[in-house]
């Protein structure tokens, strides 16, 4: 999809966000990033009425203020709105802001990652085909991000060492993960079509790829190389949007998204799944299996051993791994005893009521004392 530039017919704004465009360029910012920081910057100057130099902390404020207690946004999208007009004082109008203690802050709720078990993730991978259960795959199988696969390289892959490098991952930085060797004949059979259609691009004289940063002026001819070629490349041609000139993109993210929202629903999943659910699985299973919290820190490439912990509260042995009393077999170990009671006799050869059972210590624990706990009502650990 195409970004369609933010309205803005002042002309002192339109050089500010000229300014901001070229900063974040100049800083290699993602175009993701410069996307959503100039529509910050337009919703900002929008809210107010007044162009962007004119406006000052107090006015910040107020624009964060609002996008808590009236649009009720989230933590991570009030920070983002705060990131975005940091910037643009910053390095744009030279602005120190001071500090913005009057803002009121979204709440930021601490939630679990949804995590599928291995069944549910077999089951979600049995209802993809094609080229969406090999990026779904891989995803799962290398606990790739979703624009980490999409954006994967024919030399990205060494399949000889069973390695898959990533190459500017969240934060800009690269790492290398495992390349499942469920996938070896996958990859290479998809490698073998993916050549031949390369090969036919190539008599047909057919732009290459997109390329990082400046690489397409220092290397002209790099994008029709095979090692750049991407892994999955998208079927149609789309215009670079620094170069301006008609370049191959990846596969479209959404393509995938739609297609693994498809197959959980077939799949009847319970949970709310999604392509980075893959991900959370991945961790949870390899801390499951016993691998050391170090090496998942590194084939996930987080930063802070922190972010990584935070599988370990969903892993599939409990609530940290403690076993509840009531499974040691202490209540329900043995068979309920059974009362016999007597029927009051009807006369004079009546039989007896039939007996009926009753659970010798109903609602005692093992040492005869009534509990007095709801024993369906379980801390969620909400908060830990």
């Amino acid at each position: 999809m195409s970004f369609r530039e933010p309205d803005a017919t002042d002309e002192s704004q339109q050089s500010v966000l000229a300014l901001a465009r070229e900063r974040m360029r100049t800083r290699h910012l993602s175009l993701r990033t410069e996307q959503a920081y100039l529509r910050w910057m337009c919703r900002f100057a929008e809210f107010h009425g007044r162009p962007l130099r004119t406006l000052g902390p107090a006015e910040v404020e107020a624009f964060l203020t609002h996008l808590a207690t009236q649009c009720h946004v989230g933590a991570a999208t009030q920070n983002q709105a705060l990131q975005a007009l940091l910037f643009l004082y910053r390095h744009v109008l030279g602005v120190e802001l001071p500090w913005l203690g009057n803002v009121t802050r979204a709440s930021q709720a601490k939630r679990l990652p949804v995590v599928l078990s291995r069944a549910e993730v077999r089951s979600l991978l049995a209802q993809l085909e094609g080229t969406s259960w090999l990026i779904a795959s891989l995803l799962y199988g290398s606990g790739l991000r979703l624009m980490e696969g999409m954006r994967l390289r024919v030399k990205d892959l060494v399949l000889e060492r069973g390695e898959l490098i990533v190459r500017e991952g969240k934060g800009g930085k690269d790492r290398v993960t495992m390349l499942p060797g469920a996938l070896d004949t996958p990859l290479r059979a998809h490698l073998s079509r993916l050549r031949a259609w390369f090969e036919e691009e190539r008599r047909r004289e057919q732009p290459g790829v997109s390329l990082p940063y400046a690489l397409a002026r220092k290397y002209p001819h790099a994008g029709a190389q095979w090692g750049w070629q991407y892994l999955f490349p998208a079927p149609t041609l789309c215009r670079d949007p620094y170069l301006g000139v008609l370049v191959r993109h990846h596969l479209y993210a959404k393509r995938l998204q739609r297609a693994v929202q498809q197959a959980v629903r077939r799949a009847s999943l319970t949970q709310a799944a999604s392509c980075h659910t893959l991900r959370h699985s991945f961790a949870t299973h390899l801390l499951e299996d016993g691998y050391d919290i170090r090496t998942v820190q590194e084939l996930l490439g987080h930063s802070d051993l922190k972010t990584t912990m935070i599988y370990t509260h969903v892993m599939a042995k409990g609530a940290r791994g403690v076993m509840s009393p009531l499974d040691r077999g202490s209540v329900f170990g043995r068979a309920p005893a059974v009362r016999r009671k007597s029927a009051p006799s009807l006369g004079p050869g009546t039989p007896a009521a039939d007996t009926e059972p009753a659970v010798d210590g109903e609602d005692h624990d093992e040492h005869g004392q009534r509990d007095q706990e709801h024993p369906g009502e379980l801390d969620d650990g909400e908060g830990e």
